[in-house]
């Protein structure tokens, strides 16, 4: 087994969400600085030698990703693509990594998204990028708008029905349409268009609305949740993170911040949101660099720098609950160190459910399917 090094590290990023770095052996470098090396090389013999100068011949980088299964997603915009200056750019045969496939009506995909959406005011911002509010113009539909800069995307494009697409997008287009076309019917928030701009990406998705997310709902609810409320939104994050598990989807950064509470109905609705630094999980695979928020790092890669999807995840959902818990934040070292305990005071099953979660030896704690079971649950 090898190491799966799907992302590619981006300098200037918060470092409470990218904690670790890319060893020089993992970073896949471009086809194209190997190819002008050589060429500069080759061009450098001819003039000493006369012969005159010939024509570069472009490198394309073919990607080793494997492309997503194929998926009914004719139902999401596929968007058109301009340079960074705004001109045309002609349409590859082979299939590049390079976002340039603008169709020959040359249609400006900033004015196509000012047309549809109105953006509003920021909702935020993390390591990726800023999220705004906005509505659907035709039918005033609240959506949310994020910007990208493409210098801040860390993971390498995939395939995706033969074309190379931006992770994020990819991994919502695949989770998008299992929904059956239903928005809002699953935990993971739909995607509903995206456009690249060539300088950045935005993405467009469905804002449940009225919601907050998990950290503001706890501090509104002064700082931390009755059991029933816990374990109401424990269960459906539990299923939540299954339903990736089954679309080969790792989150990675699962957290308060990024799991949305909808208050609108009398039974409290579960969204995951920010797939930013999700990947495609490969069978076997581990990981040697973290991505995610650093005070939530799973131990097994504080202590050896190497953890795996499924106990990452539970090691997740666990912190989660403690901070639904307790009136303190989580932070791995802390916990590790014994500086921060798990309440003598909740009631048994929770109590054991809270501790499996968080147990340091990552082979001790439950898969996911076996925590969808554990007796608090039911």
């Amino acid at each position: 087994m090898v190491p799966d090094t799907d992302c590619n590290p981006v300098g200037g990023l918060d470092m409470n969400r990218v904690c670790a770095t890319v060893p020089r052996k993992h970073q896949g470098e471009p086809c194209e600085e190997v190819g002008s090396v050589r060429g500069r090389q080759r061009k450098d013999r001819d003039v000493e030698e006369g012969k005159p100068e010939m024509r570069k011949r472009r490198r394309v980088c073919e990607s080793n990703e494997h492309d997503l299964a194929e998926t009914d997603v004719s139902r999401i915009s596929r968007k058109r693509i301009l340079s960074p200056d705004g001109r045309k750019v002609r349409e590859k045969k082979k299939r590049v990594v390079e976002k340039k496939t603008p169709d020959a009506s040359g249609d400006d995909p900033r004015v196509e998204f000012e047309a549809k959406y109105l953006e509003q005011d920021p909702l935020g911002a993390g390591g990726c990028g800023t999220v705004f509010a906005g509505f659907r113009k035709a039918d005033n539909v609240p959506v949310a708008i994020k910007h990208i800069p493409h210098k801040n995307i860390l993971c390498k494009p995939v395939g995706l029905n033969g074309k190379m697409l931006p992770t994020e997008v990819a991994i919502m287009l695949k989770l998008t349409a299992k929904k059956n076309d239903s928005v809002g019917t699953s935990a993971p928030v739909a995607l509903l268009d995206w456009y690249d701009l060539g300088h950045e990406l935005i993405v467009v998705m469905e804002r449940p609305f009225p919601a907050v997310d998990l950290s503001t709902y706890i501090k509104l609810k002064k700082g931390s949740l009755r059991e029933s409320k816990a374990k109401t939104i424990m269960k459906q994050l539990v299923d939540a993170a299954i339903g990736l598990e089954r679309n080969r989807v790792f989150h990675r950064d699962i957290k308060p911040e990024n799991i949305l509470i909808e208050t609108g109905q009398s039974v409290l609705r579960v969204r995951l949101i920010d797939f930013g630094l999700s990947c495609l999980v490969k069978l076997g695979s581990f990981y040697t660099v973290f991505y995610g928020t650093e005070k939530y790092a799973p131990p097994e890669y504080c202590s050896s720098s190497v953890y795996r999807a499924g106990p990452s995840t539970v090691w997740q959902l666990g912190t989660v609950l403690y901070e639904m818990l307790h009136t303190k934040v989580f932070k791995t070292k802390r916990f590790l160190s014994k500086k921060l305990e798990i309440s003598s005071k909740l009631r048994k099953n929770l109590k054991d459910f809270l501790q499996v979660c968080l147990e340091e030896d990552p082979k001790l704690r439950p898969t996911l399917k076996e925590l969808q079971l554990h007796p608090w649950l039911k």
